[in-house]
């Protein structure tokens, strides 16, 4: 197929990058450690860590596992928010040779158990507020050594103290947990402080990550990222961003605000190993669902750099505080993880000057795969245009690629690609073409200039006596009813149609009624497309990054 897409691209980005730039992730850090030793790299709380500092703690740590006989590419899981002890862990584990398994703090025990034991991670890092959700599984795990972090560890001595009293006394943040042979975070680090860090030659096929997929449409799978799909995703992102930081006044440092979990793959991609590389500051928010302390961070800031998804965009816009923020120096809005209606894109614009960039990615891609032109000047309602080295095809049931302008499933083949599932060589075939394109189960629309459009999930399609309708086109049309403040749609199995729509919906405004909605949609949607069913909901399920889990909705409804 044509690479249509590189006739639009940007000016200044080119359409390749070099993957062998880095053998390793491991090289790519030292590098920055160097390089911008004195300047801040990870912010929270007010407190600052340099690269110099986290290149020395890191070391430290790293030494401290390796004392502990883990042999070269042994998993190792953290489970932590973004604190600052989240960065010091994960250079130390690359560091160390060993693997990453990024866990989401808020699992319950019986997914943290299969998360564990699928990835056969030998030892965890992981903050104590979170603590007795290990100990309930830890006994059916393979997990041998365990680090135990406190909320205040990096935050210096008496401050780090009072951030431990209120967590553990006040807001009652730590359940009673026990953990016997457990380290504490601070001991290990000082500890490995009179070891010494053992060089470990990694190549570029070594595994860096096992990513865990978010489980929004079925069972969580590891996605097994080498060192070099890493890189070249970080390689890309940055190539992308250029024009961004060409349209205004040179930045000394550019600051990115890190409020997705860096335990999630675009988070820590953009906000934490892409801010390494280019020696950019990211300021770590523990809880972006404290919406008001959220703000209250960001407003001491001039920053340059926001990824967020569409349910964090909503809710700041929503805040009464919004306006106090301070978004001239904003460079880049960037959204991912799910679409973002154009309601919204359309306040962020009035708001803040700065269009979202609305961009695609998946766990099993590291995860950018397209973006939209980072110097636009408005919302395009697309995903954009592939990133440098990646090619996009868009193929029909039969794996034929399918005309422009034709719906078909998007599939994906570059550098950032996953080397499979990990341990589950059936589901890697299902999702891998011989020729090395990965099926994503999205379906879209490219249109003659090489942006694409997501139709929706494969999986999430509704079928109305034989017409296809789309969730995300529906949730797109509804959210703009006045009162509605979020909404998801779901196919429920209906005797005359085969499915039909049904809504649930979070009301803005208490008034809001049914009939209201009914009307809303009566002059917006064609009749097959219109709900049948309206729930109203106090709020919707989600994953711990603001996607909606439609899924969650449709099991409860067939339960």
């Amino acid at each position: 197929m044509e690479k249509v897409w590189l006739k639009h691209y940007p000016t200044g980005v080119p359409s390749e990058i070099d993957p062998r730039e880095y053998r390793s992730l491991v090289d790519l850090l030292q590098e920055s450690f160097q390089k911008y030793s004195s300047h801040r790299a990870f912010v929270c709380m007010d407190k600052a860590l340099t690269y110099g500092e986290v290149d020395r703690l890191s070391r430290q740590l790293g030494a401290w596992l390796q004392s502990r006989g883990l042999a070269p590419q042994s998993r190792v899981a953290l489970m932590m928010p973004n604190i600052l002890q989240y960065p010091v862990a994960l250079a130390a584990v690359l560091r160390a040779g060993y693997i990453v398994v990024n866990v989401n703090p808020l699992y319950t025990p019986r997914e943290l158990e299969h998360q564990l034991k699928d990835s056969g991670a030998e030892a965890i890092i992981i903050l104590e507020n979170f603590a007795t959700t290990l100990q309930k599984v830890l006994d059916k795990t393979p997990i041998r050594h365990v680090v135990v972090a406190s909320m205040g560890d990096l935050l210096g001595g008496v401050k780090g103290m009072l951030v431990n009293f209120v967590v553990r006394n006040v807001k009652k943040m730590v359940p009673a947990w026990s953990l016997p042979g457990s380290t504490r975070f601070n001991t290990a680090v000082a500890e490995g402080k009179n070891l010494s860090l053992k060089p470990v030659e990694l190549k570029p096929d070594d595994i860096a990550f096992l990513q865990y997929t978010g489980g929004t449409t079925g069972v969580s799978k590891g996605a097994t990222l080498l060192h070099r799909n890493v890189v070249s995703n970080v390689l890309q992102s940055e190539a992308w961003m250029q024009p961004s930081l060409r349209k205004g006044a040179p930045i000394d440092q550019v600051i990115h605000i890190a409020a997705l979990p860096m335990y999630h793959i675009f988070a820590l991609t953009v906000c934490c190993l892409l801010v390494m590389r280019s020696g950019g500051m990211a300021l770590l928010i523990p809880n972006a669902r404290d919406i008001g302390g959220f703000i209250r961070d960001i407003r001491k800031w001039k920053f340059h750099m926001l990824p967020a998804v569409n349910t964090l965009y909503t809710a700041m816009l929503n805040h009464p505080e919004f306006d106090t923020v301070d978004f001239s120096s904003l460079r880049v809005a960037n959204g991912g993880g799910m679409a973002v209606q154009e309601a919204v894109a359309r306040r962020w614009l009035e708001r803040t000057k700065c269009p979202i960039i609305e961009g695609y990615g998946l766990s099993e891609t590291s995860p950018s795969v397209t973006c939209n032109p980072t110097d636009s000047d408005k919302f395009s309602g697309t995903i954009g245009l592939p990133l440098p080295s990646t090619e996009l095809e868009l193929r029909d049931d039969d794996g034929q690629p399918v005309p422009l302008g034709q719906p078909g499933e998007i599939c994906i083949r570059g550098p950032q690609v996953m080397a499979g599932y990990w341990k589950q060589p059936e589901e890697t075939a299902r999702v891998m073409y011989p020729d090395g394109f990965l099926k994503t189960g999205d379906v879209g629309v490219m249109d003659e200039r090489g942006y694409t459009k997501i139709v929706d999930r494969k999986k999430d399609m509704i079928l109305v006596s034989g017409f296809n309708v789309f969730p995300n086109e529906i949730e797109g049309v509804v959210v703009e009813c006045p009162g509605v403040l979020e909404v998801a749609a779901i196919g429920v199995p209906d005797e005359h149609s085969g499915e039909v729509v049904k809504l649930f919906i979070v009301k803005r405004d208490p008034s809001l009624t049914e009939e209201t909605v009914r009307a809303f949609c009566k002059e917006r949607l064609t009749g097959y497309k219109r709900p049948k069913h309206i729930e109203f909901r106090s709020e919707l399920p989600k994953t711990n990054v603001g996607k909606i889990l439609r899924r969650e909705l449709r099991e409860k409804k067939t339960a």
